[in-house]
């Protein structure tokens, strides 16, 4: 599919009117080492993310301008390199011996995660087992898959079965997957009059309560696009490798414990003064505090509501906790992917991530794009709205998209080369930090990469106390 047919997709499946068409630059090389199309899905998402804050823009008295993006820089941004100092920094945590592909007493495979503290702990307490290869082979292989994925899903951990694509489809669980975004109104407001700026999304706020990768990219992309983006942590949470310098640029960062009820209540203080409210938490976590999208909507009239989960808020697995390696095993693509590297290289057959973070990435990309819709589409109609993402949705339309010719997939990747023009850096209080800027050229209003987080602030938004300080000094 080229990226053109893909971004009328995803432009129908977000229910705004067809938007101005990005010019997608594109050449003969395939940029992952992957069959799947994740250059062109990469492309299309973002290219609809410039072109709906394009037509916000526009609402708010700007001009029409010429969107594009090249396949290579929307590759790259699936898997960059980011640097400190001129060493790799990596957005995820180390990998365990937890967490990996393993095979049970029915020669079945399954991938187990335990990317948190906790959940290894669990995790390796159900298994009876260590953190060490050897012996969570000999606990996995005794084991009936479907009645160890059944534990844990029960239990609330992370572990999925090795599906292929027509195995998932056949599955209540894999039916109910089906578009990339999905938009609900689910309040009334009035139409949203959006002054005059010079960034699309100036003056908008977004709250991010998202720890790993989808969410954090969302609201990265929101902020080089002008919107202000508080992000919300709480101090007892682990931290999930260096996912906030990785996508912290242009984000404030404070510290939030939900748990008492003054956190709470300061959440809402926020909330009442927000444009979008990105949860990337476990489906329901957060409803169960108090801050599900239909009560943002009373709180907030208007709110734009996004939610990012593994599987979907629908069917027998919605709550399930699930990072990318199981929605990528449970779809079918890790069992193609495995398909494919063992025909490359002559080996036995096993399940294989894809390369890089592509549909965590991904998923992040389409959360700003349905972001970006709703508040369009609350600019021409009004109403608060839910936006709906999630790992398992993401990998099913990638999976649509098509096949690269095994012959084209390179073997290696390099993702700054030949992209000189996207590389920026910066200086931090940690040393100096080489990342890939915004990918998408917008002649009127180019997104902008802001600076990375300064340590912790107060939970206030910035323009906010920016006027009372004003406000105060012209006072004086």
């Amino acid at each position: 599919m080229t990226p053109q047919a893909a971004f009328e997709r995803l432009n129908r499946a977000a229910g705004i009117a067809p938007l101005a068409m990005p010019s997608f630059d594109q050449c003969d090389q395939v940029y992952l080492p992957t069959p799947f199309a994740a250059a062109t899905a990469a492309a299309s998402a973002l290219g609809l993310v410039g072109a709906a804050a394009a037509e916000i823009w526009r609402f708010r008295g700007g001009d029409t301008q010429q969107i594009g993006v090249d396949l290579a820089a929307a590759a790259a941004f699936l898997s960059p390199d980011y640097r400190l100092n001129g060493m790799a920094v990596h957005p995820v945590l180390p990998r365990a011996a937890v967490t990996g592909f393993y095979q049970s007493a029915d020669q079945r495979w399954l991938f187990l995660h335990g990317g948190l503290p906790h959940l290894k702990l669990r995790l390796l307490e159900l298994l009876n087992a260590r953190d060490e290869r050897a012996s969570l082979i000999d606990a996995v292989a005794r084991w009936n898959a479907l009645a160890l994925e059944d534990a844990l899903g029960f239990l609330g951990l992370t572990g999925t079965i090795v599906r292929s694509e027509a195995e998932w489809q056949a599955m209540v669980a894999g039916r109910l997957v089906s578009s990339p975004i999905v938009l609900k109104k689910i309040g009334d407001a009035p139409r949203a009059e959006l002054g005059v700026s010079p960034a699309p999304l100036g003056g908008l706020k977004v709250l991010d309560l998202s720890r790993v990768i989808a969410g954090p990219v969302c609201s990265r992309l929101l902020a080089e696009h002008g919107a202000e983006v508080l992000a919300i942590a709480a101090e007892r949470l682990a931290p999930v490798g260096d996912v906030g310098r990785v996508h912290g640029g242009g984000k404030r960062q404070a510290l939030i414990d939900l748990a008492e009820p003054s956190g709470a209540e300061q959440l809402r203080r926020l909330a009442r003064d927000a444009d979008v409210f990105v949860d990337g938490f476990r489906p329901g976590a957060l409803a169960g505090l108090g801050f599900s999208p239909e009560a943002l909507a009373h709180l907030r009239p208007g709110m734009i509501a996004v939610s990012i989960s593994a599987y979907g808020l629908e069917g027998p697995w919605a709550g399930r906790r699930g990072w990318e390696e199981n929605a990528v095993a449970v779809s079918g693509l890790a069992a193609e992917q495995g398909a494919f590297v063992a025909a490359r290289r002559g080996t036995a057959v096993q399940p294989e991530r894809l390369p890089g973070a592509a549909v965590s990435t991904l998923t992040g990309v389409l959360a700003a794009a349905g972001a970006a819709a709703a508040l369009l589409r609350r600019v021409r109609e009004g109403g608060s709205w839910q936006v709906q993402v999630s790992l398992a949705a993401t990998a099913n339309w990638l999976s649509s998209l098509g096949r690269i010719d095994a012959a084209r997939v390179p073997e290696g990747f390099e993702p700054l080369a030949g992209l000189d023009q996207y590389r920026q850096s910066c200086e931090t209080k940690d040393g100096w930090f080489e990342f890939l800027g915004p990918v998408v050229r917008m002649s009127k209003t180019p997104p902008v990469a802001g600076p990375l987080p300064d340590g912790i602030v107060s939970p206030h938004w910035a323009s906010a106390h920016g006027e009372a300080n004003a406000a105060e000094i012209q006072s004086a």
